[in-house]
């Protein structure tokens, strides 16, 4: 990235557009995404192409649940809608709260805590922000989330 400083790189703008290493056990918390969240050691693939393939595809769930933890942390008062598509924080929101979801997306923020708490997050007073096992687990649930509700719709349009 031209004009960045090795080991900086953009992450959001509420930062100064700079991402200090100031967590260096990231590459280490990556790992553990991969390992326990994604159980990667546990593939039983005999062929190297297929488990290329495999591990190129939980790299990128290891990497959104990482990237999520940091920017709910660095950046919570971003809308959700840059990281999380229409169809899942609505399914979140209507799950969490047993509302229709706003016009306007809630913060980042309030959507990663929802989506916690699907994981065994509590979300009490002095609990700080999510970590990364229970966003990945909460993840996991969101997707039945938003396939449930497409079932509901696909049924609702088959009435009409």
């Amino acid at each position: 990235m031209d004009g960045l400083p090795r080991n900086q790189w953009t992450i959001c703008a509420g930062t100064g557009g700079r991402f200090e290493p100031e967590y260096p056990w990231q590459i280490e918390v990556f790992f553990k995404i991969l390992k326990s969240g994604c159980k990667v050691e546990e593939l039983q693939l005999e062929h190297v192409d297929r488990i290329e393939t495999a591990l190129a595809f939980y790299q990128i769930i290891a990497w959104r649940v990482l990237y999520l933890t940091m920017l709910g942390r660095e950046c919570p008062e971003l809308p959700c809608n840059l990281v999380f598509e229409d169809d899942e924080w609505q399914a979140v929101y209507i799950v969490s709260t047993k509302q229709p979801p706003p016009e306007t997306p809630p913060s980042i923020d309030e959507i990663i805590r929802m989506v916690a708490s699907f994981g065994g997050f509590l979300n009490r007073k002095g609990d700080g922000f999510p970590g990364p096992q229970t966003i990945w687990i909460g993840l996991q649930r969101c997707r039945d989330f938003v396939l449930g509700i497409e079932a509901q719709k696909a049924i609702e349009g088959r009435r009409r």
